[in-house]
């Protein structure tokens, strides 16, 4: 009788130790990493056509206002090589100072258009990558994927992926979960263009402006 209890607590013992080897194991055991391509996903979604569009149409904006800018210094650079000869000293000082300004609006406004095309196409992109980022969840949750990895080098950065078995990619799948048929051949997906500059660059006329000037 004495040896029952005995035998309970050790059962018990054992129960216990099974317990803390199957969740050790549980913890060990390897998890399922997947990856998939963000460009390649991007570049089938019809949304990034509209957005190349757009972007496009954007960016053309700001080159025609450029422009627009530069040929009125252009211009007015020409009128005062012409007859700064015979203007009076305090004419072409006013001349001179109205050009410089100028100069000076047109490497503004270009600078700030490439940083306005940047936000544009990142206002653009944020619905389409929420998209792209829930699907991936689902794709995920429903392939038992506990991870998934970048393997695209997109927006200057380096992959965080740098091999990885082909079973791996659910790129495919994502695209599918969205209701994309995966093309054979991608297309490059959605870049911000910066506003062209200019022919010949302000500074340029400036400088001979000026040593005109002083002659």
């Amino acid at each position: 009788m004495s040896s029952f209890p005995k035998f309970r607590l050790l059962l018990a013992t054992a129960a216990l130790t099974l317990t803390t080897v199957t969740a050790t194991l549980a913890q060990t055991a390897p998890q399922k990493i997947g990856y998939t391509n963000v460009d390649y996903v991007l570049s089938q979604m019809p949304e990034s056509k509209q957005i190349e569009s757009q972007l496009k149409d954007y960016s053309t904006q700001l080159e025609n206002q450029l422009k627009a800018k530069y040929q009125e210094y252009q211009t007015k650079g020409e009128a005062y090589q012409k007859g700064a000869a015979t203007m009076a000293e305090p004419v072409r000082a006013d001349k001179e100072k109205e050009l410089q300004s100028l100069q000076q609006s047109i490497q503004e406004f270009q600078r700030n258009a490439e940083a306005s095309v940047q936000q544009k196409q990142q206002a653009l992109l944020k619905p389409v990558l929420d998209k792209l980022q829930k699907n991936i969840d689902a794709v995920a949750d429903e392939n038992g994927y506990a991870y998934v990895l970048n393997s695209d080098a997109g927006y200057g950065t380096t992959p965080i992926l740098l091999h990885g078995p082909k079973d791996g990619d659910i790129s495919d799948l994502v695209l599918k979960k969205m209701g994309i048929t995966p093309g054979a051949a991608p297309a490059a997906a959605p870049t911000a263009a910066k506003p062209a500059a200019p022919a010949a660059t302000p500074a340029a006329t400036s400088t001979k402006t000026k040593t005109k000037s002083k002659k």
